[in-house]
């Protein structure tokens, strides 16, 4: 059987996590994740709801320590944690909140309190220096699955993907090879604005640091005020692990940033721009990852500066039926990929979007991913989508939008009138494309990963059909 450590650390007193002030030494973090799974009843698989990133962390340990798989829903909603329930699987809810969710009390699900017991075990002195050369670290076993995460459920409904300890690691260990290298030598603690159960999440703000000696970061700030001070608070090097959404809204606010030392971000596609910007304004490179829930990340570039992106060792494409497939390293099976890719060779390739995008209007082809983007680098405009106004109507989209007559797009632009946006458009994109309508909304339904579920998307459409096309909701 081959195993892997569960974290990576020279010794005990090495701090692996921070709430705030608080550092979390190895030694300590361990002993937390024992408590847990000594904790746990004997049956049910382990549904991860934990808010703050440590009580994840601790969670997700306990679970490798026990030899149990953890799930980790998409979503807190009611309906998805019955559609959990309904699977008939036992299952034990491991969360931070004062109480259970509602929707697993109606079925009995078991309740652990993560935090309450950590909270409440006794401090302990560090070991003694002759202990440290000894000091085990567990073992995990690299082919048991880790976890079972869910797709984001913005095309569809969300289905689960199961994920092996090793699988995780390998990934991991990837992109520690291609973080840029810090003066201190050391792994960077990460501060992330995407939920754990998020595959990005996940790989980037838990198992990234705690299989690279870097430091896991409880919180998870939303507001860029929340973002600069909790940056503020952590040790150099530190980075910040982040969407689109959320770094467009740290730009447009007058919040000023500490001194940040990486940027990385994922979850949907970043413009050049934007990432030239937030690299100016946080004096930092940015690494932009791709990937999916599927694959798990495979790529990475430095989109301020580079088109092209590289895929990990050992992953390669290949087209099957006018189709991408990704497999090798840590993507052990054949994976279909959900985007229009064009290998320029063996290890580089160009995004074209998702094949789920792709629009052909009056014999014009363009994505819609694209289109979103010309309207978000209006300036004064501060979020906003473009969508097919027949497909959300008419019921779930196809593979491919072709055929499509007439686009959509809504938009968050305080300042700013339809006129004003059509204009600015109509210097961006060929005619054709123009919204029609084009909505103006205080805000999009998007999820804690900056994503527009299809649903919401779908119902936000039926709410401004009835109104007129400049008005604001």
């Amino acid at each position: 059987m081959r195993t892997l450590p569960l974290l990576c650390s020279a010794s005990p007193e090495t701090i692996v996590a921070r709430r705030g002030s608080e550092a979390i030494s190895a030694e300590r973090f361990l002993r937390q994740a024992q408590r847990i799974a000594a904790l746990l009843p004997p049956d049910g698989e382990l549904l991860n709801l934990c808010a703050d990133r440590h009580h994840f962390g601790i969670a997700l340990a306990a679970g490798l320590l026990a030899g149990r798989c953890t799930l980790l829903p998409p979503t807190q909603a009611p309906e998805v944690l019955r559609q959990l329930q309904a699977l008939g699987r036992p299952l034990v809810a491991l969360g931070d909140a004062s109480a259970a969710p509602a929707a697993l009390l109606e079925h009995g699900c078991h309740w652990l309190n993560v935090g309450a017991h950590i909270s409440a075990l006794p401090e302990q002195e560090a070991s003694e220096p002759g202990e440290r050369a000894a000091w085990p670290v567990p073992q995990v076993d690299a082919e048991r699955t880790a976890v079972v995460i869910f797709t984001s459920g913005s095309t569809g409904a969300p289905v689960p993907h199961a994920k092996s300890f090793g699988q995780l690691v390998a990934a991991a260990r990837v992109q520690i090879s291609r973080l840029p290298a810090n003066d201190a030598g050391a792994g960077y603690a990460l501060l992330g604005t995407v939920p754990p159960q998020h595959m990005f999440g996940l790989e980037a703000t838990v198992i990234l640091p705690l299989q690279s000696g870097g430091v896991l970061c409880a919180e998870r700030p939303f507001f860029p005020a929340d973002i600069a001070a909790a940056l503020s608070r952590l040790p150099r090097p530190r980075a910040l692990v982040s969407t689109p959404v959320h770094l467009r809204a740290v730009l447009d606010s007058c919040v000023s940033m500490p001194a940040v030392d990486l940027v990385l971000c994922a979850t949907a596609p970043l413009s050049q721009s934007l990432a030239r910007e937030v690299e100016a304004r946080c004096h930092a490179p940015l690494l932009e990852i791709f990937g999916s829930t599927e694959t798990g990340q495979i790529a990475s570039r430095r989109t301020a500066h580079e088109r092209l992106w590289c895929l990990y060792p050992d992953v390669r494409l290949r087209q099957m039926q006018q189709r991408w497939w990704a497999q090798g390293g840590h993507v052990e099976a054949a994976t279909l990929l959900a985007d229009m890719l064009e290998p320029t060779d063996e290890t580089h390739f160009i995004l074209h979007g998702r094949s789920a995008d792709l629009v052909n209007v009056a014999g014009k082809r363009s994505s819609l991913s694209h289109l979103s983007q010309q309207l978000l680098a209006i300036p004064g405009v501060l979020d906003g989508a473009f969508f097919p106004a027949e497909q959300l109507r008419s019921g779930p989209r196809a593979a491919s939008l072709t055929g499509v007559s007439r686009l959509a797009a809504v938009a968050v632009a305080p300042q700013l009138t339809r006129a004003q946006i059509l204009t600015a458009l109509r210097e961006r994109i060929d005619a054709v494309f123009l919204p029609r309508p084009l909505w103006l909304v205080e805000r999009l339904p998007r999820n804690d990963t900056g994503k527009l579920p299809y649903e919401a998307l779908r119902g936000l459409a039926a709410q401004l059909s009835g109104r007129r096309s400049g008005s604001t909701v």
